[in-house]
């Protein structure tokens, strides 16, 4: 409202049309009240109503748009974009979100996640990055019960998801693939929900969700589960975000292994949501160091700054200049998680040095000009992308 009040406009980007259309909704009922324009722009907007929101756009007749990565088509044009905001930033690379502040004269960026990535923790550890954290849980939410399991106790977490089905609740199976592959031996979300539903939960209704679904198709299971018509609903990582049933009480994580910890926490995130005690199980085939360490961090902790603090120091915080968003950087000395106050002072002795010498042309300076700019030069375009 205070940038629409200061004649610019705000976009707003979701990784899912789910969530899109979940925050048009919300967004919807405060701007009707302050007289603020909301549409909204997705992959499956017909033509003729994306040729009038591109018109409102560029024309300034529209407020607040809010859209998935059609919003940062070449055709997406605004009179004043001044607020920008991304939802679920870690769905986003660095150039997606950047192609997003693009659209506008240097606005204001908001990024939001329950768990950053690894660069974007890695900036706000130098100072570059204001944050802020809301880590007080909603009214009336239990914790979530976290457990890794190994396949040989399926039958125990089979039968504790029957009790709690039988008790009017709801569960959630994920799945990392949509079929077998050779090169794979992945259990299946196609397969599996052939065999659960067949064998292992005969009495209760099964859906199945995955990308590869029409969105129609989609959105007729997920109403049915809204419904409590479906009982246990088989997926793939399809559901990460934008899924709000608050009668889901268990979140079956097949190969969890696999998932690196943003995704989980976010997996873990899609139950939790009423005022019964849920749980999320991890089930594990793999047994790696990395997985160990990472399954062991998902028992401990349901803070997501947290678990985005282990996954900088497992994956290391990527490049600042660049586009990758984990991997170590050569650092000689400093430590990026441990060394944050250092590095803080070293970034204010920087700004120190460029506002008495903005260009670095000093005698004293030069060869900081000259490391830099052969260096540098050709990476200050991502530089102030979050």
């Amino acid at each position: 409202a205070i940038a629409v009040a200061n004649n610019v406009q705000v976009a707003v980007m979701a990784p899912t049309e789910i969530l899109a259309h979940q925050h048009l909704a919300s967004f919807k009922k405060y701007a009707e009240m302050a007289h603020m324009t909301c549409a909204i722009l997705v992959g499956g907007t017909p033509a003729k109503e994306r040729k009038a929101i591109l018109g409102g756009l560029a024309e300034g007749r529209i407020d607040i748009i809010i859209g998935t990565h059609a919003l940062i088509q070449k055709d997406v044009i605004f009179k004043e974009l001044g607020l920008a905001i991304v939802d679920e930033q870690h769905r986003f690379g660095v150039l997606q979100r950047g192609d997003l502040t693009s659209k506008g004269l240097n606005p204001h960026l908001l990024a939001m996640t329950a768990t950053p990535i690894p660069r974007t923790l890695a900036i706000t550890y130098h100072g570059d990055m204001d944050l802020s954290i809301i880590d007080e849980m909603p009214k009336n939410r239990i914790p979530i019960v976290t457990k890794v399991v190994d396949e040989q106790r399926l039958k125990k977490v089979y039968d504790f998801m029957k009790e709690e089905v039988a008790a009017g609740r709801q569960c959630m199976v994920v799945y990392p693939l949509v079929e077998e592959t050779e090169k794979s031996d992945l259990a299946a979300a196609v397969e599996m929900h052939a065999n659960l539903s067949e064998n292992i939960f005969r009495e209760f209704k099964v859906g199945l969700i995955h990308g590869r679904m029409k969105k129609d198709e989609k959105d007729v299971v997920m109403d049915a589960y809204g419904r409590n018509e479906i009982h246990i609903l088989i997926s793939t990582t399809v559901i990460e975000v934008g899924i709000d049933i608050p009668n889901a009480t268990v979140m079956l994580i097949e190969h969890a292994d696999r998932f690196g910890l943003t995704q989980l926490h976010q997996l873990r995130g899609r139950v939790g949501r009423g005022s019964e005690k849920s749980y999320c199980i991890l089930v594990r085939r793999n047994f790696t160091d990395n997985s160990k360490k990472r399954l062991r961090i998902m028992e401990s902790t349901n803070d997501g700054f947290v678990i985005s603090d282990e996954d900088l120091k497992i994956r290391g915080p990527g490049e600042f200049f660049g586009i990758r968003q984990s991997g170590f950087l050569k650092y000689k000395i400093a430590d990026m998680v441990t060394d944050g106050p250092i590095l803080r002072k070293a970034r204010k002795a920087a700004f120190e040095l460029v506002k008495t010498d903005p260009n670095l042309n000093q005698s004293v300076h030069e060869l900081i000009h000259t490391r830099f700019m052969s260096e540098y030069q050709d990476k200050l375009v991502q530089v102030n992308i979050s």
